[in-house]
């Protein structure tokens, strides 16, 4: 696919991205090929569900899509992360009365309305009076009264029923343990084998936990620990601890995901919607992807249409600027996963045709670093704003270019070119890349005519509009973006390549 330069990759139209999530209701070729016809720009492998075999032939199935329809397709892997659950009850549940109390312990013997077993020892002696513990996504909370090394004794604010292994959320601690199990590493080995994009690391609580990950990304990647060598690492925030080391997580991560399911459990949900903002605007200062997740259009794992409630938090997600939109179970295990896609990508485009879109995704004040790169990116776009531009032309190794550029959220379409295939794939994620994997380059003569070509071949301009190309001398060297030139587009480039 890298050197198909004769290819035409159709553009989307819109600017953010849609990733949709694989699962039994969309695992199929047929399935697949109808959701990526409908919008997806991107799949998501639940690591949480499913074989290893399952995943290994929708990965098949997704690379046939490339070669079909010549578009770089991101695989994101998102792995499972710890699960913190009750054990087992005398008859398989029992009733919290509200205002009780119970009992959280370390006795293995089955559970009853007063007490059950926590079989997780690391939580016991961090836990402090008036810290709260949620189970079953919130649907009963417990309020600690007191705790040590063997019980922790709980009033109940919220009662209800209660059964075997439901999950349990410490929203008001950091809890001891890491973020990778050995499901995790077992499943990210994997993940990288099978040519995974992007590694999506869960139960992210401090920067620290991304350093593993990062180090068994490079000892399974081929080619080492380089950026181009194997799958970047987007961080899920869903802990509040992740909140509070916002800034720090996002330097070291390649992506940000906004994982608002957890939030919404541990945090109040009022509380969401403006961190979701934070979370985008802090991304996208520090020129990262980020995706919302969660719940976009739930309904329509029944339904084939959506809330307009629903509708307006898509809309919401894409106002403030975000780089992707996922879906969840609406296409993993709904009935109408194509529908879902589709919707997503109209509500999408109806934002971006909206002229208050344009003035808001530019409010976020992105000063550029003190390089010559941001410097660059930045100067296309305001050329773009001075000058009719009908493409920014970007030629990129290692994607960081596109990312730059992509942060400055320029109306004008970004056409990225790249000799690797991998960060076609990659800048997938990213708002407003067009990705092509083309052969590479080797003089500024090459360049210019190849970035013509291409803009006028993939419907970026027409013979006499201008466009601005960004790109780095030498040619080939990651992180060197030193050139923007500005050239007008001919008709006679395409016609030497068609006769050729």
């Amino acid at each position: 696919m890298a050197n198909r330069d004769n290819s035409r990759i159709d553009p989307r139209g819109r600017k953010v991205k849609i990733l949709a999530t694989i699962g039994p209701a969309s695992r199929s070729p047929e399935m697949l090929r109808r959701l990526f016809r409908a919008g997806a720009d991107a799949f998501r492998i639940n690591m949480s569900h499913g074989a290893h075999a399952d995943h290994a032939k929708a990965i098949a199935a997704i690379r046939n899509l490339e070669k079909e329809f010549a578009r770089p397709i991101a695989i994101l892997a998102d792995l499972q992360g710890p699960k913190l659950r009750v054990g087992e009850f005398a008859g398989g549940s029992a009733v919290i009365r509200h205002g009780g109390h119970f009992t959280l312990d370390r006795d293995p013997s089955p559970g009853d309305d007063s007490r059950v077993c926590l079989p997780h020892p690391e939580l016991f002696g961090i836990l402090e009076r008036g810290q709260r513990l949620l189970i079953n996504d919130g649907k009963i909370r417990l309020e600690v009264r007191e705790a040590d090394d063997s019980q922790i004794r709980c009033s109940a604010e919220v009662g209800g029923v209660i059964s075997d292994r439901k999950g349990v959320n410490v929203p008001d601690a950091e809890v001891p343990i890491p973020a990778l199990t050995d499901k995790d590493r077992r499943d990210l080995g994997f993940a990288v084998e099978q040519g995974a994009d992007w590694i999506a690391l869960s139960f992210v609580q401090r920067a620290e936990d991304l350093a593993e990950a990062r180090k068994l990304i490079a000892g399974h990647a081929r080619g080492g620990a380089s950026f181009n060598g194997g799958p970047s690492l987007c961080a899920k925030i869903e802990k509040p601890k992740a909140v509070e080391r916002l800034d720090a997580i996002i330097e070291l991560s390649d992506g940000i995901m906004v994982a608002r399911g957890d939030l919404g459990v541990e945090l109040e949900p009022q509380e969401v919607p403006p961190l979701q903002k934070r979370i985008i605007d802090a991304s996208r200062e520090a020129g990262k992807p980020v995706i919302v997740a969660t719940q976009m259009l739930e309904s329509m794992i029944e339904s084939p249409i959506p809330t307009r409630a629903e509708v307006s938090d898509v809309a919401n997600a894409v106002y403030d600027g975000t780089d992707a939109v996922m879906l969840s179970a609406e296409s993993a295990a709904g009935e109408w996963p194509e529908e879902s896609v589709a919707m997503m990508d109209r509500i999408v485009a109806q934002v971006e045709r909206d002229e208050g879109y344009k003035k808001r995704v530019r409010l976020l004040a992105t000063v550029p670093d003190a390089t010559t790169s941001d410097a660059l990116a930045h100067s296309c776009m305001t050329i773009a704003e001075t000058v009719p531009i009908s493409a920014i032309t970007v030629f990129t190794a290692s994607g960081s270019t596109a990312r730059r550029v992509a942060r400055e959220r320029p109306a004008t379409p970004m056409l990225v070119l790249t000799p690797s295939l991998r960060t076609a794939r990659r800048v997938a994620l990213l708002w407003g890349a067009h990705a092509v994997a083309t052969r590479d380059i080797g003089s500024f003569e090459e360049m210019i005519g190849k970035g013509k070509r291409m803009a006028l071949r993939h419907g970026f301009g027409q013979a006499g509009s201008k466009q601005v190309v960004l790109a780095g001398v030498p040619f080939g060297t990651p992180g060197a973006t030193n050139l923007l030139h500005v050239v007008t587009l001919s008709g006679d480039e395409l016609e030497k390549h068609e006769g050729r």
